[in-house]
């Protein structure tokens, strides 16, 4: 009798809490959100373009807040003509805009309206630029990812690898040219959806999100050796609203998954793990036919997920025999329904119950 009373109450309480957050987030009006092309990301060629600023005081421009500095963005179209784009460039991220971390550090470019309509930066408004950190390699290994992701979920970023040249407008640096890749827009992957990205003040919990859409981020986080993430604090993860009230999740940054292989990564201290290629979920022990449906997916994306590494010309030959060996222990274990539950059903798996630091989660 008991029991029955706490369930019912427990239902009653979760109903509550549901009815609280869709109150927050109405329903998106998706019919009158009209969907932006973005020629950019049409397609998987290198991208290859300039960018002249004074990169002297943005390199010294890593505080918490940093400012704009104005930018010269050239690019040669399909027709062989030169295209020439003013933009503004600051330095962005967390780990990576530390110079003890990162001697070049990742950026944000904001495009002027209204001055891309007949350019590849069509409908662009701010991009971010993943560049060379410490090794060049890491740049096209973490790009990997969102490309791996895309194939799993149109609920993902899209990326575009380029070859980027830095050119210091007042000639006081020497012009380097490495490889980085472009970020989709958080605005422009909510159009694409016709919806909106929630609020970072909204603190949502894992089991308040997409069961579905929840449950593969966090396999996927488990596939590649990342614990860098957390939904309630959104860090590295962006929610996107939906009509249901349970908003989407978003999984992005992945340079401390084992799969990049970064040096500087590590895990964090609380999580006891000796180096990011060991594994650990951090999702919630959902019912077994919803990893039933997830698996399913990762099953299917399996052949073009391997064809994405194989013969791959941006990648180390040793680097892809060690991430199809990487993927084989993956895939081996969720094709083992017994090995499946201990890592992702059991209470033995602890990864989510862990606080961490800073995160809180």
């Amino acid at each position: 009798m008991k029991k029955a009373i706490f369930k019912r109450y427990g239902l009653l309480l979760w109903l509550g809490l549901c009815t609280s957050v869709f109150a927050q987030n109405p329903e998106i009006k998706r019919d009158s959100i009209k969907i932006k092309t973005q020629p950019l990301f049409a397609s998987d060629d290198i991208l290859h373009v300039k960018v002249v600023a004074d990169f002297k005081a943005i390199q010294k421009d890593r505080g918490d807040t940093p400012s704009y500095h104005e930018a010269l963005l050239t690019y040669v179209d399909n027709q062989g003509d030169s295209v020439q784009l003013p933009v503004k460039i600051r330095v962005r991220g967390n780990f990576r805009r530390n110079s003890a971390n990162c001697n070049l550090p990742p950026l944000l470019l904001n495009f002027p309206e209204k001055k891309t309509d007949k350019t590849l930066f069509k409908n662009q408004d701010k991009l971010k630029l993943v560049t060379r950190c410490r090794f060049e390699e890491y740049v096209p290994q973490e790009y990997m990812v969102y490309k791996l992701y895309n194939l799993l979920t149109d609920y993902s970023f899209r990326a575009r690898l380029a070859q980027i040249t830095y050119e210091d407008a007042a000639g006081k640096r020497k012009a380097e040219t490495s490889q980085g890749f472009i970020i989709e827009d958080e605005e422009a992957l909510a159009n694409r959806h016709r919806t909106a990205i929630r609020s970072k003040e909204t603190k949502t919990s894992m089991a308040l999100t997409n069961r579905e859409g929840m449950a593969t981020v966090a396999v996927l986080e488990y596939m590649i050796g990342n614990t860098d993430w957390s939904v309630p604090y959104q860090h590295n993860i962006k929610l996107l609203e939906q009509a249901s009230g349970l908003p989407m999740p978003v999984a992005y940054d992945f340079d401390h998954a084992g799969i990049v292989e970064a040096s500087y990564a590590t895990p964090a201290p609380e999580l006891n793990l000796h180096t990011t290629r060991e594994r650990l979920y951090r999702g919630l022990a959902y019912p077994e036919d919803v990893f039933q449906k997830v698996f399913e997916n990762f099953n299917r994306a399996k052949p073009q997920i391997y064809a994405l590494y194989e013969g791959n010309p941006n990648l180390n030959p040793a680097y892809v025999k060690r991430t199809l060996k990487y993927f084989d222990d993956f895939y081996k274990l969720i094709n083992s329904p017994g090995a499946a539950k201990s890592a992702f059903m059991s209470k033995q798996s602890k990864g989510k119950e862990v606080v961490i630091k800073g995160l809180n989660n």
